[in-house]
């Protein structure tokens, strides 16, 4: 038996920028060392890692975090026997629902609780109510498949347009005015879209307002509001399309652009310079995020609109989310033994990596001291 589960965790290994596919992975029985390091290959165990409670820990959500949900958990298991971990990625809506109903230990979300969400978790979370805790931070990526066109430019009214049905092809006058001297093809664009209720949807339609709302009609939400547009599920499927569909394009995280060797759009934000999505680059937006949360709850407010040079705008913070009061007495250790882990230095460091951004340390620190509170 542990000899399967050793081989469990190894076939798993970090390598797993794969973008299908469920977490299961055993912390049982596991002498595996995998690094804090990032994707490819296993480092020394990381450090520091205090490790609590015993048993299943079930959770699920955001499909934005899977990459870097592999590695905690890998890195996790290597360090503390005897816990199970199990992460599935169904997307941040279903994350939520599934948490609130008292499924699971925590979700994960793309976007903050909404106030009717808060209501609801006091009476899953007894004495207290569920809070949003900064986790992940980084990019959406807007990946395409255009041959030969290479260094792709656009702003925030022509992808509104794009995806709204009202651009349909790669040759249009304004994509040419973006990209002078760039030979685009007269192919049909294929924009594709979450058919889940997605945190990444949220997060991109709120760009989308916010910086061309002459443009997007629409109101941001999980639920995608565009006009037309093809659908696929999780990050994992609107990008594997844009992957293998010529004229495509797509939002979904750098993880999955990087994993998947995509061409990602450059912004055209007003500043001196087209934005490329990078980490760093979405590191300098998401360090003008305001706090919007009361108490325990460290909601954030990004902003969608910065125009400071090599700042990326279309950015997402993904939310663990758990009770601040109330949780499960059999979860709880492993829960806040797992998320003190998951914002301590070493967990932070092994995202950059990944396409992901490591939160800044003020946050971070945040993150840790409302963990130990958990009750």
């Amino acid at each position: 038996m542990k000899l399967q589960r050793k081989n469990r965790v190894r076939a798993l290994a970090v390598g797993a920028l794969a973008v299908s596919g469920a977490l299961a992975l055993t912390a049982c029985g596991s002498d595996d060392t995998s690094g804090s390091g990032g994707a490819g290959g296993s480092a020394a165990k990381p450090a520091n890692i205090k490790c609590e409670g015993k048993g299943k820990l079930l959770a699920s959500g955001s499909s934005a975090q899977k990459n870097a949900m592999d590695v905690w958990v890998q890195n996790y298991a290597g360090a503390c026997k005897g816990t199970e971990i199990n992460y599935q990625p169904t997307g941040s809506g279903a994350g939520v629902t599934t948490f609130l109903q008292g499924q699971t230990a925590f979700a994960g979300s793309d976007s903050a609780l909404k106030p009717e969400e808060i209501a609801k978790s006091k009476k899953l979370c007894k004495g207290g109510q569920a809070i949003d805790l900064p986790m992940v931070g980084g990019p959406i990526a807007v990946g395409y498949n255009v041959p030969g066109a290479d260094n792709l430019v656009l702003d925030a009214p022509t992808l509104a347009k794009i995806f709204d049905s009202k651009i349909t092809n790669w040759n249009d006058a304004a994509i040419k005015k973006l990209n002078p001297g760039a030979k685009l093809p007269n192919l049909k664009i294929q924009a594709f879209h979450r058919s889940d209720d997605s945190g990444t949807t949220d997060n991109f339609t709120k760009y989308l307002k916010g910086a061309a709302p002459g443009d997007w009609k629409h109101e941001p939400g999980k639920k995608w509001e565009g006009s037309g547009g093809q659908a696929a599920s999780g990050s994992a499927g609107v990008s594997s399309q844009v992957k293998q569909t010529s004229g495509a394009i797509s939002y979904f995280e750098l993880s999955y652009a990087t994993s998947g060797k995509i061409p990602t759009v450059k912004l055209d934000t007003g500043a001196k310079a087209p934005v490329e999505a990078t980490v760093d680059n979405a590191s300098k937006a998401i360090s003008e995020a305001k706090p919007a949360g009361q108490g325990n709850d460290l909601a954030l407010k990004l902003n969608y609109t910065t125009k400071a040079e090599g700042a990326y705008p279309i950015t997402l913070v993904t939310y663990e989310i758990a009770c601040d009061k109330g949780n499960k007495a059999d979860t709880l250790p492993a829960t806040k033994s797992f998320l003190t882990y998951t914002s301590s230095k070493d967990g932070q460091a092994a995202l950059k990596a990944l396409g992901y951004a490591p939160l800044p340390t003020e946050i971070a620190d945040k993150v840790r001291k409302t963990v130990a509170t958990l009750s």
